[in-house]
């Protein structure tokens, strides 16, 4: 692995942490305060935030720990995340 691959390698895995703690704490915060409400519409966002969230947790886990092809990672995160927008728009129309 030449010094440009690795320095883009570890600025990804560091890019990919910051968005799963990040990702994380809005999913535990919108989370509690469904719990608190009873708000659909907060448990609907909160799932939704959970989506895109796994999307990026599974993308990294796939890309550097089970070495499958850049391109079938980059469908599988782009799946859970249009998934997670998708739920997360939802979650605003619902009363």
């Amino acid at each position: 692995m030449n010094a440009d691959l690795a320095t883009i390698t570890s600025l990804v895995v560091a890019l990919k942490t910051v968005t799963l703690l990040l990702g994380g704490l809005i999913t535990f915060f919108a989370y509690k305060a469904y719990r608190r409400t009873e708000s659909p519409a907060l448990g609907s966002l909160a799932l939704g935030f959970g989506v895109v969230t796994l999307g990026a947790f599974l993308a990294g886990i796939a890309d550097q720990i089970l070495a499958i092809d850049r391109t079938t990672v980059l469908v599988i995160e782009s799946l859970l995340t249009v998934t997670g927008f998708g739920v997360i728009t939802y979650s605003l129309y619902v009363e």
